[in-house]
């Protein structure tokens, strides 16, 4: 399916519901807007296989200008509306993006970018000057281009490892633009969508999941209802308001809800919620226990990667029945690996690669795409994880984030999961700091509920905390405590940020 279907059929219908302001895109605007900007696209000499690039914070003309790139088989590259101008003029670089589409908040930034990219050109909503979007768009028909064909994301990973590298997918094989996706399938067969689901989207639309899952949502007929920013408490009021029944979280959005006092818990029917689809990093046990015993058995969870290699699912039986599980693989074969290439025996750690899944390319990274590739073609996201007699998959951490402390390797995900869970604790990062005598020690940065705990007190209550579950190795050496933490907004960590700090000096102290 495809939105331009759901505007025959039922042209006043919500497409997207923007929470904050309650604007809302019925699917025939969507239809009419983004056949505007394909138009735009085919006036500004861009053609099929070209590169356009979108820089907006959660704004409502996001989709329009989507579906706009899908429908003229176009390369769309999201790129986050919180990076710096110089990130983005590499991204641009990088992608070779002929076009750059964004919005009057980013004015500031855009108009740095473009000082260092005058080739790329840029339209920009709300601008007053001659990149205003809307006055260009409404001069554009609003009747399908000629050639039509379906288009695909070009997607950067977050750079929390090293620099983003593009994510390169073919066009699809299939032209027509209703041709239905993997995503959209699972979407519909597996998580519980369908053509009336009410989707809760509370992540930032230039990440691959919130972009991909409400593109998923608009194609099967549902609404959208985009938070411009996530709050916790306004989360469950949206889906008291709407009667959300499907929504996309990560497990930072479950601890901040968790967290709020008993009785704005209880202030707010969730009971609509049907499937709560959760990625990105393995929720903590205790914390995904407890969202079961408050929103029942709806928790969907899913291990999968922007590189659309593989997919794996688990939903809240499955868990309850092998707890810390990311659960089964739904399209690909899981093969765990030691550091020859040579599988491991069940229940043994080793990094985790898929057989089977889709084909994908590091773009203009061939060393990138390489080490990502098992000699037998197998692929993998870089994380470390085991099986179980079962075949449920259990990750570990990242490969890159391992702490090698006196030759024991010991991975951080564990501890912080441990850590994420303690009633003082808002948030989280172990990361190894440099050690004259052990190579590498074991450091937690802590964000405090409350930053009038921080202190020794309750770094040796989290000490004890930690004892009663964890080897003494796995313990911290040092435990440092911060008001925030960098996290990025679709909730993974920038560890690397805080590891170079902490290796800057080679002390083992941040700078």
């Amino acid at each position: 399916m495809h939105p331009y279907l759901h505007a025959r059929e039922n042209p006043d219908k919500p497409a997207v519901i923007m929470a904050g302001s309650g604007e809302v895109i019925t699917y025939g605007e969507l239809d009419k807007r983004s056949n505007q900007i394909a138009q735009l696209y085919r006036s500004r000499g861009l053609q099929i296989g070209d590169t356009v690039a979108i820089c907006m914070e959660n704004h409502p003309q996001f989709f329009p200008v989507t579906w706009g790139s899908q429908r003229s088989g176009l390369i769309q590259v999201a790129i986050s509306s919180r990076l710096t101008a110089d990130e983005v003029s590499y991204i641009l670089k990088d992608s070779g993006a002929k076009l750059l589409v964004g919005s009057k908040q980013m004015l500031p930034i855009l108009d740095q970018i473009k000082s260092l990219n005058p080739d790329v050109g840029q339209l920009v909503f709300g601008a007053d000057d001659e990149r205003n979007m809307d006055a260009v768009l409404d001069s554009m028909p609003i009747t399908p281009i000629a050639d039509e064909r379906a288009g695909v994301d070009m997607l950067y990973s977050s750079g929390t490892t090293g620099t983003p590298k593009g994510i390169r997918l073919p066009l699809p094989e299939d032209e027509d633009i209703a041709g239905r996706n993997a995503l959209g399938a699972l979407a519909e067969m597996i998580f519980g969508f369908h053509k009336n689901c009410v989707y809760l989207s509370p992540a930032p639309l230039y990440h691959a999941a919130p972009l991909r899952w409400n593109l998923a949502v608009q194609a099967l007929g549902g609404t959208s209802v985009i938070m411009e920013k996530f709050d916790p408490e306004q989360a469950l009021a949206l889906i008291e308001k709407y009667r959300c029944d499907v929504g996309q979280f990560v497990p930072t959005h479950f601890v901040r809800m968790l967290k709020l006092p008993e009785e704005t818990r209880a202030k707010y029917d969730v009971s609509s919620i049907k499937s709560a689809v959760h990625a990105a990093a393995p929720v903590p046990i205790p914390i995904k226990e407890a969202m079961i015993k408050w929103w029942g058995p709806v928790l969907n969870e899913y291990y999968a990667g922007t590189e659309g290699n593989g997919f794996v699912f688990c939903n809240s039986e499955g868990w309850l029945a092998h707890k810390g599980s990311v659960g089964q693989p739904v399209n690909c074969q899981i093969h765990i690996c030691d550091e020859n290439g040579e599988e491991v025996a069940v229940g043994e750690e080793g990094q985790i690669y898929f057989e089977g899944g889709a084909k994908f390319e590091y773009h203009n990274d061939p060393e990138k795409t390489e080490s990502a590739t098992h000699a037998k073609g197998w692929t993998s996201l870089g994380d470390v994880g085991k099986l179980d007699e079962d075949g449920f998959l259990y990750l570990t951490d990242r490969k890159s984030f391992m702490i090698i402390s006196g030759g024991v390797n010991i991975y951080p995900q564990e501890i912080e999961n441990l850590l994420v869970s303690h009633e003082k604790v808002a948030d989280a990062a172990v990361i190894g700091a440099p050690d004259d005598d052990m190579g590498e020690k074991v450091v937690a940065v802590v964000q405090p509920m409350d930053m009038a705990d921080a202190g020794e007190d309750l770094a040796q209550e989290l000490e004890a905390y930690l004892r009663q579950s964890l080897s003494g190795v796995k313990i911290p050496r040092q435990i440092d405590f911060r008001a925030d933490l960098p996290r990025h907004a679709t909730g993974k960590l920038y560890k690397r940020h805080l590891r170079d700090e902490y290796w800057a000096n080679n002390d083992g102290q941040a700078k």
